[in-house]
């Protein structure tokens, strides 16, 4: 194994076993629900959408396979502080990634997830909390 690939099999193994943003922020105001049932992988997102449209709290609550909890949890550390549509172009980069395996060029987080295309079953495990995220976003805001 390469000194790379241990390298994103450690980010994978600390985002699960270490998740980030686990729980309900208290200050959230959208939250949305995925579920996987071929796996019975799932995951609630709870976001807090300030004025200008910026992700300021997140967190997470949810069960599931590694890959699913920690992509979860990696998620949560980089849409914090985004704007929505910021959210959506890291998905979008994300969803590459595990869709095609073709990883940036520079050493990134988000490339840990690249052998994920092997497994094309575990791609819903993989963008499970990211479609969370972005349904939550599209909420209207809760009290």
């Amino acid at each position: 194994m390469s000194d790379l690939t241990d390298l994103y099999q450690s980010v994978i193994l600390d985002h699960n076993k270490r998740p980030r943003n686990r729980g309900k922020p208290p200050v959230a105001n959208r939250v949305a629900t995925g579920d996987n049932p071929s796996c019975g992988d799932n995951c609630t997102v709870y976001l807090h959408l300030d004025g200008d449209d910026r992700v300021d709290a997140i967190g997470f609550e949810g069960s599931g396979c590694a890959i699913s909890q920690a992509s979860t949890s990696l998620m949560t550390t980089l849409v914090k502080g985004k704007t929505a549509a910021e959210a959506e172009a890291l998905f979008d980069e994300f969803k590459t990634i595990v869709t095609t395996g073709n990883a940036p060029e520079e050493i990134s987080d988000l490339a840990a997830f690249a052998g994920v295309h092997a497994f094309p079953a575990r791609i819903k495990c993989a963008t499970l909390g990211w479609h969370a995220a972005l349904e939550a976003m599209k909420q209207p805001p809760s009290a």
